[in-house]
């Protein structure tokens, strides 16, 4: 009878262990998902902000054909940030290009045409929402590699994890160090 009773208190205890592992696991895998959905949100908008690029380029061109160094470092940085595989060479990449981004849109400043052209507005405007959908979903996948990394560091599923081979994710950050910078604005 003892004997029976030990077993079966074992048998509860491994039956409970078992459904804490499945339902952490489950989260675990849940949440990566969730982080690889995050970064597919951002690759969207990226992809939108590679393919406006060209346009923008040419109807610079046209006003600013001298300008040929900044056209030609948009265009390479523009072509790195699309070869580019991986968060960590994303990251890099699309902060090279949005430096690039601004020496272009200093040298439109130089010309007042330009500045007033139609279509060159119009691919800024489209430019500058793009811009802001991907801080968005930078800033959401950001928020899920947080929720992720902090799951897969805690107890019981840091036990999980690490025996399921579930990794750190790296955050999506700022490197370019004028980002970072306050603008000044003036009146």
């Amino acid at each position: 009878m003892e004997t029976l009773v030990l077993l079966i208190g074992a048998v509860i205890i491994l039956v409970i262990v078992f459904v804490v592992w499945v339902a952490v696991y489950n989260r675990l895998v849940a949440l990566r998902e969730r982080l690889r959905n995050a970064w597919s949100q951002i690759d969207v908008q990226l992809k939108r902000r590679h393919d406006l690029i060209p346009n923008l380029v040419e109807t610079v061109k046209g006003y600013a054909a001298h300008e040929r160094q900044t056209l030609e470092a948009v265009t390479k940085a523009r072509q790195m940030a699309v070869d580019a595989q991986g968060i960590q060479a994303a990251q890099a990449a699309e902060n090279m290009l949005t430096s690039t981004l601004r020496s272009l849109f200093a040298v439109a400043e130089a010309y007042p045409d330009l500045k007033a052209n139609q279509n060159f507005l119009m691919l800024q405007e489209e430019l500058a929402g793009t811009e802001s959908k991907i801080a968005f979903a930078r800033q959401y996948y950001n928020d899920t590699v947080n929720a992720y990394n902090a799951t897969i560091k805690s107890f019981p599923a840091v036990i999980i994890a690490n025996s399921a081979g579930f990794t750190e994710e790296p955050y999506f950050e700022i490197e370019t160090p004028a980002e970072r910078e306050v603008p000044d604005v003036k009146f």
